[in-house]
C-alpha cells in the first residue's frame, strides 16, 4: 500500500488578504454615487427649510407687534395717552419722567428688535392708534413678498 503523499500546506493567508483588500474601503463611484444623492436631496429640501425659516420669522415678528401693541394699550390705560412719535417705544421701558407712568410695560431692559434684527419703527396712526412696523428682511420701507414690510391692523 502506497503511503498517500503529504503536500505543502496551504497558506491561505495570502487568499484571504488578497480578499480582504476589496472590502476595505469604497470605492471611489460608490462615493460619487454617494455624493450625487445627497446633492439631490439638499437641494431639493433646502427651499423648503429656508420657505419655513422665512414663514417663521414673519410670524415672530407679528408676535412681537401685538405684543408691544397690548403693552402700548396698558400704557394707554396709565397714562390716559400713547407715547408721542419722539417718545416711541422707548416710553415703554424709560417713561418715569411721564406723568401717570407705571411702567415698564415690557419684561426686557430694551425694546426688542425684529427677527432680522432691525429697531421696529413707530407712528401715531389713524385714529391717534400707535403704528408699530417692522421694515422685513431687507429693512428697508417698502418691498414685497420676504421683504415687505411687517405690521398688524390697529
Amino acid at each position: 500500500m502506497k503511503k498517500p503523499r503529504r503536500s505543502k500546506p496551504i497558506d491561505h493567508s495570502a487568499c484571504r488578504h488578497r480578499h480582504d483588500e476589496g472590502e476595505g474601503g469604497f470605492t471611489l463611484l460608490e462615493l460619487l454615487v454617494v455624493l450625487i444623492i445627497l446633492s439631490l436631496v439638499a437641494g431639493i429640501a433646502a427651499p423648503r427649510v429656508l420657505g419655513y425659516l422665512s414663514e417663521a420669522r414673519v410670524r415672530a415678528a407679528k408676535l412681537q407687534i401685538e405684543a408691544l401693541s397690548s403693552a402700548f394699550d396698558l400704557f394707554y390705560l396709565d397714562t390716559a395717552r400713547y407715547p408721542t412719535e419722539r417718545e416711541g417705544l422707548d416710553a415703554l421701558v424709560h417713561g418715569a419722567a411721564i406723568k401717570r407712568w407705571k411702567g415698564p410695560y415690557i419684561q426686557q431692559a430694551s425694546v426688542p428688535l425684529d427677527p432680522w434684527g432691525n429697531p421696529y419703527q413707530y407712528r401715531i396712526g389713524g385714529k391717534g392708534r400707535p403704528q408699530i412696523i417692522s421694515y422685513g428682511a431687507d429693512g428697508v420701507e417698502g418691498g414685497t413678498d420676504g421683504a415687505a414690510d411687517i405690521t398688524i391692523q390697529q
